[in-house]
C-alpha cells in the first residue's frame, strides 16, 4: 500500500554532516572502549547488579527474525529488541517513540502523528506487524497500537518476505503482545503530564489453577496534545488467557478492545510561514487548522488472538497462530490548500488568505491472519545440526471507504473557528464511496539453520506467495512471488562473528498510478556484509554494511498538475553502513550508542530520497544508585540526532531543505519497596524544529517537550 501523507491525498516524494554527530560519536566511542574492563569487572561484582541491566538482556535475542529461539549472535542479520522496561524509561508514548534509539530507523519522520505509527528503515516506509502477524493493510483505517500492551517491540532491517511474506526492503516492526504468566505479579500506574494528559494503567497476571493462567491490561486516557484542540482520549481493555495442560503445550487466547477519540496533530503547515518566510511572521507550531468539535480521529478496534504451540519431542514442534481484526474509524479533518502554488499559496497580496479543504472518510477494516509452521531439529553428521522450519500463512482483508470533499477560504493568521463549516456535523458534500480494497494473501516457506562444528551457522530460505486483490468489485488481479533467503555467520574467535547475507522482498500495493494502471508489486533485494561482537555477556556490537536495489517504487508524478499523482519509478539503490552497540561498563552505567548513515536515490537522479536523511545517530545512558537497602534511584538520558534532508518538486527542483536536529531526553526514578516514581522528559530542551517539509508544499512540526510524572504500585 503506497503511504499517503496528507489526508486523502496519495503521498508525493545531499545532506551535511553536523559537528554534532561528531561529538555524539565520539563520546559513546569514548565510552564503549573500556568494554573489555568491564568482564573482569562484571566477573568481581556480584549478581545483584545483573538484575538492574533492563537494556541489554533482548539485545542479545534474535526475536522473530528465524522464528526459532535463536542466539542473536547465530543469525546472520542485524536485530534489535527493544523491551517495555527501556522504552517506558525511555518516554515512549507511541509506537514510533520506541524506535527513538535504534540504528537504521527514522522514527516519527513526518512527527508525531497521532493517526499512525511511522518509521522509515534504511530509506523505506517499514510495514508493522504483531506477534509476527501483518495488522495495518490500509492507512487512515484503523488506530494506532498501545505500546503498554506490549512486552517488547522488535526491529529486523532489510527484507524479511521468506518468513513474512509481504513487507517492505527496508525492513519490518514487529510487536509482542504481553502474555499470561504463571507466576502472580501486577502493577497500577498514574500518570500526569504536558498538555493535560492524565490516565491510568493496569497490568495483572497468575494462575488461576495449576494449568491455567490469565492477564488483563488496561488504559484509560484523557489527554490533548501538542497541537491546539486535538484531543488524544483513549479507552484499551486486553483480556488473556493460557491453557498449558502439560510442560509441551500451550493455548493462549488474546482479547482486545481499544477506542480512540482524538484528532490529527499534522495540520499540514503551508512551507510560506513556516521554513519558507511570510511577511506575517512564522506560524506558530501549535496552530489548528479546522473546526474544533467537528474534526476529529476517532476509531474502535476489536481483536481476537489465538497462539498454540505443542512440542511432541525435543526433535518436533509445531507453532499455529491467528488473529481476526475488526476496526471502525471516523476522520474528519481541514488542511489549507498548500499544494495549488506550493510557492505562493494565498489568494491576497498580504499573503493571509488561503483555500482550506474539508476532508471526511468513514473506513471499515476486516483482517484475518494465520500462520502456522513446523520445527524439526535433526543432525547429519557429529557435527552438522539442523533446525529446518517448514511453515504455511495466509491473511485476508477487507477496506471500505466512503469519503466526501469542501473547500473554503480562511485567514490563517487569524482564524475565525466559528465561519469554518462544519457540514452539519456530518460528511462534506458531494461524497460518495473512496475505497473498495478486498486481498488475499497464502504463502508457503522453508528455512534451513545449520550449526557447524557449534560455531558456524548458516540461513537458507525460501518462499513462494500468491496474492490476489479486487478493486471496488472488479476484475480480480493476480500476482505472485518467489523470495529467497541465504546467510552464514561464524565464530572467527571467541565473541566475534562476521557474518553475510542475501535476502529478498515483495511488497504489493493497491491503487493505481496517474494513468490509470493498476500499482505491480514492489520488488526488493539486499546484499550485507558486517560483523558482530560479543566482549561479554552483557554486550553486542554490531557493524554492518548493506546495498538493497528496489523496483516499482511510487514516487510523484512530476509531469502533472496533480502534485499527488504517482507513478512507479524503475529502481531505487539504498547503500549505507550502520553501527549499534549496548553494554554495560564499569560503574553500572549502561549504554545504546547507534550510528546509521544511508545513501538512498532513485538510479540515475543522483539525489536523495525525499526527506531521507544520510545521517541518524543516538546515544542513551542510564545508571542506577543504591539509596538505601529498599530504595533505587535511577537516572537516564540520551540524545537524538538526525541528520538534514531534502524533498524535490515540480515548484521547488533544486528541493526544499529541512535542518537537522538534535533532541535531548531524560529520565529519574525511585523504586522503593513495592512503590516506583518516576520522570519522564522528551525533547528536554524544548525545541522548536520541522520533522519534515514536502516540496509539494506542506511542513510538518516536530515533537514538542513533553514532560510527564508517573506513580506506580507494583505487586
Amino acid at each position: 500500500m503506497a503511504h499517503r501523507k496528507g489526508p486523502g491525498i496519495k503521498q508525493g516524494r545531499v545532506n551535511e554532516v553536523s559537528m554534532r554527530i561528531a561529538r555524539v560519536l565520539l563520546l559513546s566511542a569514548t565510552m564503549l572502549s573500556a568494554i573489555p574492563a568491564f568482564a573482569q569487572d562484571d566477573a568481581q561484582g556480584g549478581g545483584d547488579d545483573e538484575d538492574r541491566i533492563l537494556v541489554t538482556a533482548d539485545y542479545l535475542r534474535s526475536g522473530t527474525s528465524t522464528k526459532t529461539d535463536t542466539p542473536a549472535i547465530q543469525v546472520p542479520q542485524p536485530v534489535t529488541v527493544i523491551s517495555s522496561e527501556l522504552f517506558n524509561a525511555q518516554g515512549a508514548v507511541s509506537i514510533s517513540d520506541t524506535l527513538n534509539y535504534v540504528a537504521g530507523v527514522q522514527a516519527n519522520p513526518y512527527g508525531p502523528d497521532s493517526r499512525v505509527d511511522g518509521a522509515i528503515i534504511r530509506g523505506v516506509n517499514a510495514m508493522q506487524f504483531r506477534d509476527g502477524m501483518r495488522d495495518i493493510f490500509s492507512y487512515y483505517a484503523s488506530i494506532r497500537s498501545d505500546p503498554y500492551n506490549f512486552d517488547s517491540v522488535q526491529v529486523l532491517r532489510g527484507p524479511s518476505s521468506v518468513l513474512f511474506g509481504a513487507g517492505s526492503t527496508g525492513g519490518i516492526i514487529n510487536m509482542n503482545s504481553k502474555l499470561p504468566e504463571f507466576t502472580e505479579s501486577g502493577e497500577v500506574l498514574v500518570r500526569y503530564g504536558s498538555f493535560d494528559r492524565l490516565e491510568a494503567m493496569a497490568d495483572y497476571t497468575g494462575p488461576i489453577s495449576d494449568d491455567v493462567a490469565f492477564r488483563v491490561v488496561a488504559r484509560a486516557r484523557d489527554a490533548g496534545t501538542q497541537t491546539d484542540y486535538v484531543p488524544d482520549d483513549r479507552v484499551l481493555f486486553a483480556p488473556s488467557i493460557t491453557w498449558s495442560p502439560d510442560m509441551d503445550t500451550s493455548i493462549t487466547f488474546l482479547g482486545m478492545y481499544q477506542e480512540d477519540d482524538g484528532g490529527s496533530t499534522a495540520q499540514f503547515l503551508p512551507l510560506v510561514g513556516t521554513i519558507l518566510p511570510n511577511p506575517n511572521g512564522q506560524l506558530p507550531n501549535d496552530l489548528f487548522i479546522g473546526k474544533p468539535g467537528w474534526d476529529r480521529y476517532d476509531g474502535r478496534l476489536l481483536e481476537g488472538t489465538i497462539l498454540v504451540e505443542h512440542r511432541f519431542s525435543d526433535a518436533f514442534k509445531i507453532n499455529s497462530r491467528a488473529r481476526y481484526i475488526d476496526s471502525d474509524l471516523t476522520y474528519f479533518t481541514h488542511y489549507p490548500d498548500s499544494y495549488s502554488n506550493p510557492t505562493n499559496p494565498f489568494v491576497d497580496a498580504d499573503q493571509r488568505i488561503i483555500g482550506l479543504y474539508s476532508d471526511g472518510s468513514v473506513a471499515r477494516m476486516e483482517i484475518f491472519t494465520t500462520d502456522n509452521n513446523a520445527q524439526f531439529n535433526f543432525n547429519t553428521g557429529s557435527e552438522i545440526e539442523h533446525l529446518t522450519l517448514v511453515g504455511v500463512d495466509f491473511s485476508w482483508n477487507h477496506v471500505r471507504k466512503v469519503g466526501g470533499y469542501g473547500y473554503e477560504y480562511i485567514d490563517i493568521y487569524d482564524i475565525d473557528y466559528d465561519a469554518i463549516s462544519d457540514h452539519n456535523g456530518g460528511m462534506p458534500q458531494p461524497s460518495g464511496p473512496a475505497e473498495d480494497v478486498e486481498q488475499q494473501q497464502i504463502g508457503f516457506y522453508l528455512q534451513d539453520q545449520i550449526r557447524l562444528w557449534d560455531r558456524v551457522s548458516v540461513v537458507l530460505g525460501g518462499r513462494y506467495d500468491d496474492v490476489w486483490s479486487t478493486t471496488f468489485s472488479g476484475p480480480r488481479v493476480k500476482d505472485n512471488a518467489l523470495t529467497l533467503r541465504a546467510g552464514i555467520i561464524g565464530d572467527v574467535i571467541k565473541g566475534v562473528s562476521p557474518f553475510f547475507s542475501y535476502t529478498e522482498s515483495f511488497e504489493p500495493i493497491a491503487g493505481t498510478a496517474s494513468n490509470g494502471e493498476a500499482f505491480i508489486p514492489q520488488r526488493g533485494k539486499q546484499f550485507e556484509l558486517g560483523v558482530k561482537l560479543q566482549p561479554n555477556e552483557a554486550s553486542m556490537i554490531t557493524l554492518t554494511a548493506y546495498h538493497i536495489k528496489e523496483t516499482n517504487r511510487p514516487i510523484s508524478d512530476d509531469s502533472t498538475a496533480d502534485p499527488f499523482d504517482q507513478i512507479q519509478a524503475g529502481e531505487m539503490t539504498s547503500k549505507g553502513f550502520e553501527f549499534e552497540a549496548t553494554t554495560v561498563l564499569p560503574g553500572k552505567f549502561q549504554v545504546i550508542a547507534n550510528y546509521s548513515y544511508n545513501d538512498a536515490t532513485l538510479d540515475g537522479s543522483n539525489v536523495q530520497l525525499d526527506d531521507v536523511p544520510k545521517h541518524n545517530a543516538s546515544l542513551w545512558l542510564s545508571r542506577p544508585f543504591d539509596l538505601t537497602e529498599d530504595a533505587t534511584l535511577t537516572l537516564g538520558g540520551g540524545a537524538r540526532y538526525q541528520g538534514a534532508h531534502t524533498s524535490y518538486g515540480f515548484a521547488f527542483p533544486d528541493g526544499i531543505r529541512t535542518p537537522d536536529n538534535l533532541l535531548f531526553d531524560a529520565y529519574a526514578s525511585i523504586d522503593w519497596q513495592k512503590w516506583s516514581f518516576s520522570l519522564n522528559a522528551t525533547n528536554l530542551t524544548g525545541k522548536d524544529y520541522y520533522s519534515a517539509c514536502l516540496a509539494r508544499g506542506d511542513c510538518f512540526v516536530g515533537a514538542a517537550r513533553n514532560v510527564f510524572a508517573t506513580v506506580g504500585y507494583h505487586f
